[in-house]
């Protein structure tokens, strides 16, 4: 049961949130818009000098193929030279960032690494205070966080700039991508990174430190550049952490203050997106069924998390913050696909679980950064074609007519995932995988297997295996699924917007659909429950639900002897 003060706490989280959100997101919009600004004279001849450099058209706009293959090309390339930079972390010598002598990484586990991270997925079966050096974390891992969050943010923006009246191209990835980093998270990162310096985190470029403790023994206290880290992994809600306990290690999340101020990081431009919307296309209130549509959902996945309980899997909660912030991480950090976890998940109920595979197969309450945007999105138009059929009007949405190609595109942009989902799993019990990481047949083997690839192709990144998914099969089994879950809906979604862009607008009438009212919000929250339940939900009854009610029935067994 929430306490007064835990009350009290979220009130003022989502207070803040919420303001500052708003406030950002006209914010975000000029930076895409290319908006003069005062900061002009200071990054504008860096971002012509990168231009330059890159040999890119500033000037020059995108169809949705180039956009995309724009952002495709850019990432792979990022991930070739990370992927060296892990395997030959051997070579690099101590005065170069790695006075550990960590070896460099195996090949299967340095390609799911750098496809997880490039992905803003950030699955790690490795800890990373034993086998990353500072060189590794800072040039591989934070470079990727930064990079993969910019791309998601890219694609959102320019899906947006899709249902602007008399618009004509995407804009310039590489334009946009650059400005996202220069002026959004480089500087966010770097006011965050000294609040948690102020915290308590650590941020260090020293080796281990040895100590001697009280009763005369040694001890390792493993310290390193932290706070940028977990800087980025939050506000970019890419989710992998500087160890391999993530948000659950004292020095990555010292305090509950610490723990408030990452789980305001995760939400921050994902909410701030959903206003984004309105904003830059001109019509405010259409802003509406977004955040209501997102925060909607949210509320449902707290809810199904916090239905009273009798019984707990296992004693793996974060004492320091909880039963309620522990649970409360857990639910926020699938609802924007951050996967940063503040306790084991074994440690979780079974409710717990389950809403967080709702949040990761919504993928929208609010989501990741842009992606999220992406999503939500997509199931309007799937909520807009689906009340046409059944009111008997021509679907519609801001004046443009919903064809039959963008319902094919967004179905196949939704229907990914459960395929990617479940054949893996299926894969991964008929070749033994499964037993051979200890998952079992039963409930909790299965939930364990089935979170493994919902969090990768959900792009979430949270998992059960932790390093006991170092295994060929789940190292590369993972990075496809990753890989796919990434580059496939975006890919549906900007040919969605690229379709959309020239397109003759209708006159709004007064048997148009009105998008902008509480009750079309209402009417998309349910058409996603019904998708989502149609399609997940006999594989979630095998997991976490089964759980559930094995766990409360032994319960009652246990009491009435």
């Amino acid at each position: 049961m929430i306490s007064l003060s835990e009350f009290g706490e979220l009130v003022l989280l989502f207070a803040v949130l919420i303001a500052t959100a708003w406030a950002l997101a006209p914010y975000l919009v000029n930076v895409f818009k290319r908006t003069p600004s005062r900061v002009d004279k200071i990054l504008n001849p860096i971002e012509k000098s990168i231009y330059r450099i890159l040999g890119v058209d500033p000037e020059h706009s995108m169809g949705w193929k180039e956009y995309f293959l724009s952002a495709l090309v850019l990432n792979i390339a990022q991930m070739a030279i990370a992927y060296v930079i892990l395997t030959g972390q051997g070579l690099i010598p101590s005065y170069l960032g790695n006075p550990q002598h960590f070896p460099g990484l195996s090949w299967d586990l340095a390609f799911n690494t750098v496809v997880s991270i490039a992905t803003n997925t950030n699955l790690q079966h490795y800890a990373g205070e034993v086998t990353l050096s500072y060189f590794s974390q800072m040039s591989a891992i934070q470079f990727l966080q930064f990079t993969s969050a910019a791309t998601g943010l890219c694609c959102g923006v320019a899906m947006t700039r899709c249902f602007i009246a008399h618009s004509k191209a995407l804009g310039n990835f590489y334009v946009d991508f650059v400005r996202a980093l220069t002026r959004i998270f480089i500087p966010i990162c770097f006011v965050a990174a000294i609040i948690l310096v102020a915290l308590g985190t650590p941020q260090t470029l020293s080796g281990y430190r040895t100590v001697t403790t009280v009763e005369g023994a040694t001890q390792t206290i493993l310290v390193g550049p932290v706070a940028s880290l977990v800087s980025i992994m939050q506000l970019g809600t890419n989710g992998g952490g500087y160890y391999g306990a993530n948000s659950a290690y004292p020095f990555q999340n010292p305090s509950a203050v610490t723990d408030l101020v990452q789980i305001f990081l995760m939400l921050l431009i994902p909410t701030a997106l959903c206003f984004l919307f309105g904003d830059y296309i001109g019509k405010k209130k259409e802003s509406l069924p977004i955040v209501v549509g997102a925060y909607g959902l949210f509320a449902i996945d707290l809810g199904i998390a916090f239905i009273p309980n009798p019984v707990t899997i296992a004693p793996g909660l974060e004492t320091r913050f909880g039963g309620f912030m522990s649970t409360f991480w857990t639910v926020v950090t699938t609802a924007v696909t951050t996967g940063s976890v503040n306790s084991s998940l074994y440690g979780n109920h079974p409710l717990v679980i389950l809403a967080a595979f709702m949040g990761m197969l919504i993928q929208s309450t609010p989501g990741g950064k842009g992606v999220g945007l992406m999503y939500l999105l997509m199931y309007v138009v799937i909520t807009i074609f689906i009340v046409g059929l059944m009111s008997g009007r021509t679907p519609e949405y801001l004046g443009i007519k919903i064809t039959a190609r963008d319902v094919k595109l967004v179905m196949v942009a939704f229907f990914i995932h459960p395929l990617i989902i479940i054949i893996p799993t299926v894969v991964a019990y008929a070749s033994g995988a499964a037993a051979a990481v200890g998952a079992g047949t039963n409930s909790l083997g299965f939930t364990t297997i089935l979170y493994e690839f919902t969090s990768s192709a959900a792009n979430n990144g949270s998992d059960f295996l932790g390093t006991s998914g170092n295994t060929p099969f789940f190292n590369v089994a993972t990075a496809i699924v990753i890989f796919v879950g990434r580059y496939g809906p975006i890919c549906c979604l900007l040919a969605l917007g690229g379709s959309l862009i020239g397109r003759k607008r209708m006159t709004a009438t007064e048997s148009s659909l009105k998008t902008s009212t509480w009750v079309f919000s209402l009417v998309l929250i349910a058409s996603i429950l019904i998708l989502i339940v149609l399609t997940f939900f006999p594989f979630l009854v095998l997991g976490p639900i089964l759980a559930y009610f094995q766990h409360y029935t032994n319960f009652f067994v246990i009491s009435l002897k």
